[in-house]
């Protein structure tokens, strides 16, 4: 019974004590809503009294107390902080040192961070993590700590532009100074050289395009682009073996040269100009060529481009390892000529003056691109802005385009990709067809030197159309159409020596007729 009664009275006390502290912890939070209460018209009046300040008070004043105020604040402040922003200079190109870093922290950022930005990776397989803006992050070196914070201003309007300015971004690395030589040399070192391999590791070849009409900023990109998925190899490419072993072993070396192009003062780009008739895999060998070196793919469109400066900006924003491609550039613009019609333009000019109107519209929509901006854009002092690039022309009719435009130091090589031989043949019998030999192909080897057939056309014929297109019925729709452009070539040929001997006739009768 006593045991009874004393278990009573501890569970009574036990209540007793819970009440309390229950009620202990309601007036607590009673009395801390009341002092924020009390504390609301006193935060309100400084932010009001702050507010007028920054509205009222001149500039000048405000930075100066700014100024003073922060060196105050130095002396008790511990921490450093170190400042990386998005663009160096005067804005013109993204920093090579920003790029390392948000590489380097989003290994870091997807363990720690609270707040991610997902992209998708290399081969399109798995997405790579980065933190958000604003995100703050803890890096450990040495066992010394850091903090890291990506940092974005707002834009803001000026009163002379109607525009908003473009909002700036930064990262900035925090950590006590006491540790100032190890973070400024070692760590930072560290950070640069792992991040440019986590980029190289993650990296997603792109292929790049020139819009027009977009307005261009210190932080928008005049480009924009697509993932660069093209399956095209030098194993798949209609060419004789020699020949691309040539190519191979060319870009290769160029690759592989940057303290040789250092040593001989010379940039450390390369030129090609492809050229032959329309369907022979101009285009497919620049996707070969990136595929090769892994190269990012710029696709400059001209006529999109409003003059020589906005071409040199479009130069600047390219990256390394890239191949800058103009394709048809002799149908681009009337960079043919320009130099040798300057003075009958001027001539026609006096005689022909259109409306004011007209013109005017016609200058804004035409691209004012000249051969001049043109050839400082491949090898002027802009060009050597950055390293490792290609830059390709490709062309139907070479004979058309400005000797200066392709002479050697701008177009370095040049490479014919003409007609299909035989050899180009049996590389796409082996793409098309999963073969090396077949009995046919003697014939084929027949018919494919007397005429004059693209390898676009040849994969067309060897390309199945229904599933009742097998491998004999793709070879004889081949030779047929081999041996119809035989017999056309044959008629064509015929044709033309008929009108050349009535031309001869017609000639001679007019000789003679004069004679008499």
């Amino acid at each position: 019974m006593f045991h009874l009664f004393s278990s009573l009275k501890n569970s009574s006390t036990q209540g007793q004590l819970h009440q309390n502290r229950t009620t202990g912890m309601w007036m607590g939070a009673a009395s801390m809503a009341g002092s924020w209460v009390a504390a609301g018209p006193t935060i309100a009046s400084f932010m009001f009294v702050w507010a007028m300040i920054q509205q009222y008070c001149p500039q000048a004043v405000l930075r100066f107390f700014k100024k003073y105020w922060r060196r105050l604040m130095n002396y008790f402040h511990p921490y450093i902080q170190i400042s990386i922003h998005e663009f160096a200079g005067e804005r013109l190109k993204r920093s090579e040192a920003f790029i390392a870093i948000e590489s380097y922290l989003s290994k870091n950022s997807s363990n720690t961070a609270k707040r991610l930005k997902a992209e998708i990776g290399k081969d399109s397989t798995n997405l790579v993590f980065s933190m958000d803006d604003h995100e703050k992050v803890t890096d450990e070196f040495q066992g010394v700590k850091v903090w890291w914070v990506l940092n974005r201003t707002g834009s803001s309007t000026k009163p002379d532009n109607s525009y908003p300015s473009p909002d700036k971004r930064y990262y900035t690395l925090t950590f006590h100074k006491k540790h100032r030589s190890l973070i400024t040399e070692p760590y930072l070192k560290y950070v640069l050289s792992e991040g440019k391999e986590i980029r190289v590791r993650n990296r997603q070849r792109k292929l790049f395009t020139n819009g027009s009409g977009g307005r261009w900023s210190y932080s928008h990109t005049m480009w924009s682009h697509i993932v660069f998925e093209h399956p095209a190899t030098f194993d798949t490419l209609a060419m004789e073996a020699e020949k691309k072993q040539e190519i191979m072993d060319d870009l290769q070396t160029f690759t592989s040269s940057k303290d040789f192009y250092a040593r001989i003062g010379k940039a450390w780009k390369r030129g090609y100009l492809l050229y032959g008739p329309p369907g022979t895999g101009k285009s497919t060998m620049i996707a070969a060529m990136a595929n090769l070196l892994n190269y990012d793919i710029y696709d400059l469109e001209l006529t999109a481009v409003k003059n020589n400066t906005e071409l040199r900006k479009l130069l600047i924003e390219t990256t390394s390892k890239s191949i800058i491609v103009i394709e048809d550039i002799d149908c681009s613009l009337d960079l043919t000529g320009q130099r040798k019609k300057k003075e009958e333009k001027l001539k026609d000019d006096e005689k022909e003056k259109p409306s004011k109107e007209s013109s005017n519209k016609e200058d804004e929509s035409s691209s004012k691109v000249t051969l001049s901006g043109l050839l400082n854009f491949i090898d002027g002092i802009w060009s050597a802005c950055g390293g490792e690039r290609l830059i390709v022309f490709t062309t139907n009719y070479v004979e058309k385009l400005d000797p200066a435009l392709i002479r050697t130091g701008r177009m370095d090589k040049h490479i014919e990709l003409s007609y299909c031989s035989f050899e180009s043949f049996l590389v796409l019998a082996k793409n098309y067809l999963n073969l090396e030999t077949h009995p046919l192909f003697d014939q084929i080897k027949e018919l494919i030197e007397d005429v004059n057939i693209t390898p676009a056309d040849v994969a067309e014929n060897l390309m199945p159309k229904s599933p009742k297109d097998d491998l004999e019925k793709r070879i004889h729709k081949l030779i047929q159409t081999l041996q119809e452009a035989k017999e056309a070539a044959i008629v064509e040929e015929s044709q033309e020596a008929n009108t050349a001997e009535s031309t001869t006739t017609y000639l001679q009768s007019q000789t003679e007729a004069r004679t008499r």
